[in-house]
């Protein structure tokens, strides 16, 4: 496969698919600032960002690039946050990060340095309470890895951030992310890569998972130029998203394998990763508000990747509207018997770990649906119940009622005999 690679040095264009993508990185962020900056007796956050393939900063119609976008959000947020507190009568908050910028592109490079150096210099001058540390970089992202991994120890940072937009499949090998995750416990990772990348990638390390994932396809794996017409149909879709989940899945607890939603088919995949079901839950969120700009093909409620694709030719999941009503539906039926599992009650912490690896629901509609079922009840650790769905806490107590339509098949079976 011959990668595409920007000319930054002509001022690369913006297109569709990394504007979709910065529109969700962008929100994504100023979320997670806010969820981790939240805590009244806060008066520090520190995290750090890693840019392994930053590019040159801004493109030519002048909108920024990821590395930019990080530092306009950690302004926007620093100053809100302050703002609010001195409000409130609290004390202000201060905001550190190590901004390790890589690009192994000598043209990106440069362009790279040309457009953080105002950005950075706005950021020291207007933002005291902001501190950056950037750290540039121009080289293969996994040579600069370990030295990332340095940068990181002697600095103790545990909030860490990899956004790492590669050209191509060769850049960065699966064993780096697996080593990511395991190396910080509030470690995430966004990941894009074009479909036709991992193809060409399993096509010549694993043909045996690739022919086995593309088989009710008709596709062989020796024969993969076929697939380029079947990018726009929606069992294309399933297919790979099924075959970027099985050969992503285990890189970390929580991995969201949704594609960018592209006119011209689905190409390109957006992956997150992350340690935390709080993480992937914000993600979901965030999703839903740029609802039909990343896809799923599957079902809409907790396992979403349960499906028969052969028989469920009209299950595409934009995270829109009529989406959100599908998946309200199937939560109904799913969540009582995901709790039965457990037995007849199960902490709502616990509840969260357990769906969010396999769930493109929002947090709203997962707790309207508890509220609204008729075998469900939320009860608070001192007894009470609760009725509101945006009063639920992950503290809070999931419980089968005594009296239920539901049962689980061996209850019914038992009762039968």
């Amino acid at each position: 496969m011959v990668e595409k690679r920007y000319r930054w040095e002509d001022g690369a264009t913006l297109e569709e698919h990394s504007r979709r993508k910065h529109k969700i990185l962008r929100e994504y962020f100023a979320r997670y600032l806010e969820v981790r900056c939240r805590l009244p007796q806060q008066s520090r956050f520190r995290l750090a960002i890693v840019e392994g393939f930053a590019g040159g900063g801004r493109y030519q119609c002048g909108s920024p690039g990821s590395p930019v976008i990080f530092v306009e959000e950690l302004q926007a947020a620093v100053s809100a946050f302050n703002i609010r507190r001195a409000a409130d009568g609290m004390s202000p908050l201060d905001i550190e990060c190590l901004l390790v910028l890589n690009d192994e592109d000598d043209r990106a490079f440069k362009s790279l340095q040309q457009n953080l150096q105002p950005v950075l210099a706005t950021a020291k001058e207007q933002f005291p309470r902001l501190h950056l540390h950037p750290e540039f970089r121009n080289l293969p992202f996994e040579a600069v890895y370990p030295e990332a991994k340095e940068l990181l120890a002697r600095g103790a940072y545990r909030n860490v951030i990899f956004n790492l937009d590669q050209c191509g499949h060769s850049h960065i090998n699966r064993s780096t992310l697996i080593d990511i995750m395991r190396s910080y416990s509030s470690a995430e990772i966004f990941y894009t890569f074009a479909i036709q990348a991992l193809l060409a990638f399993l096509r010549q390390n694993n043909p045996t998972l690739l022919a086995s994932q593309l088989r009710y396809l008709d596709v062989k794996s020796e024969d993969i130029s076929v697939l380029e017409g079947l990018m726009n149909k929606q069992t294309w879709l399933g297919a790979a998203e099924r075959l970027v989940f099985n050969f992503f899945g285990d890189c970390a607890p929580f991995v969201s394998p949704f594609s960018i939603n592209n006119q011209d088919g689905w190409r390109y995949w957006l992956i997150h990763f992350a340690n935390s079901y709080r993480a992937r839950q914000v993600y979901n969120d965030v999703l839903h508000k740029n609802s039909s700009m990343q896809a799923h093909f599957g079902r809409p409620g907790l396992d979403m990747l349960s499906y028969d694709p052969s028989n469920d030719a009209n299950s595409l999941f934009l995270f829109d509207v009529s989406g959100r009503e599908e998946s309200k539906r199937q939560l109904l039926e799913d969540i009582p018997r995901l709790v039965s599992e457990f037995g007849d009650v199960v902490n709502v912490g616990e509840f969260y770990q357990s769906i969010y690896k396999l769930t493109p629901a929002h947090t709203n509609d997962i707790h309207q649906a508890i509220i609204e079922n008729p075998d469900m009840e939320v009860r608070t650790d001192t007894g009470g119940e609760r009725r509101s769905p945006n009063t639920i806490t992950s503290q809070d107590i999931l419980r089968l009622k005594l009296q239920r339509s539901f049962f689980p098949m061996f209850l019914d079976k038992k009762n039968n005999e």
